[in-house]
């Protein structure tokens, strides 16, 4: 009976300590452990032989800090580019430095009439003199002509009311009855009328157009102040007294 307790215990202490291959690149992988195992124990190898290492040049390397010559396609890329630049350095600039004698190059400036040479003294003193700025000013005085103000034009009339006129023609504040109103229910059909002016101006021209502000025939005044729909005249008055 101990026998057979025994024994699955010692597989479970076997278990535990078994410890699992790695699994990665380079000398971890199972085909490098293999290979290295039989060459341990002088056996042959059946699988993929491991990739060797590159060949190392044999050229010589250069001063410390300094680039390695090109080598293949590179070394025919840095050809052309050095054969571009020594042709480009062997031509005359067209303006600017010489790179032969690094000295500036003169070019001519091309000459220009549009360009004002006013602010130029030794330009200037070589064409004018004091008896010339004194003829040319005599010559616009003669010249010289005074323009006189004229009337401002009247504004036309289209036929509508003017309600800024009218605003400055009356005195009295909103809500201040001056006409008779009678009906029923004004307050809420000056509502539905006033809703289909898209300002209160253009309701006051309508209610002036229509017999205002001593009748309301659409029913836009109804607390009888003479103005539509609470149009307000302060502003244009207000314009005016400023």
């Amino acid at each position: 009976m101990r026998i057979t307790l025994l024994i699955p215990a010692l597989g479970l202490v076997t278990a535990c300590n078994t410890v699992a291959p790695i699994q990665g690149a380079g000398f971890n992988t199972p085909s490098y452990q293999a290979q290295r195992e039989a060459a341990l124990t002088g056996q042959g190898y059946t699988g993929n032989p491991l990739t060797g290492p590159v060949d190392v040049s044999e050229q010589a390397l250069g001063a410390p800090g300094s680039a390695l010559p090109p080598t293949g396609e590179n070394a025919d890329l840095a050809s052309a580019t050095a054969a571009a630049l020594a042709s480009t350095s062997n031509a005359q600039p067209a303006g600017g430095f010489d790179p032969a004698t690094t000295a500036p190059v003169q070019t001519a400036i091309p000459s220009n009439n549009t360009i004002s040479d006013e602010q130029d003294f030794a330009a200037v003193s070589d064409r004018r003199t004091i008896e010339s700025d004194a003829a040319r000013i005599e010559q616009n005085r003669q010249t010289y002509e005074v323009v006189a103000p004229t009337a401002v034009p009247q504004r036309g009339t289209d036929g509508q009311p003017n309600i800024v006129q009218y605003a400055l023609n009356t005195s009295n504040p909103v809500g201040t009855q001056l006409y008779s109103r009678a009906g029923f229910n004004l307050q809420a059909k000056a509502q539905r009328n006033c809703a289909k002016f898209p300002s209160a101006d253009q309701a006051q021209i309508e209610f002036l157009a229509n017999g205002g502000p001593q009748r309301d025939r659409k029913g836009l005044d109804p607390d009888g102040d003479g103005y539509a729909c609470s149009w307000d005249p302060s502003p244009f008055r207000s314009a005016v007294a400023n």
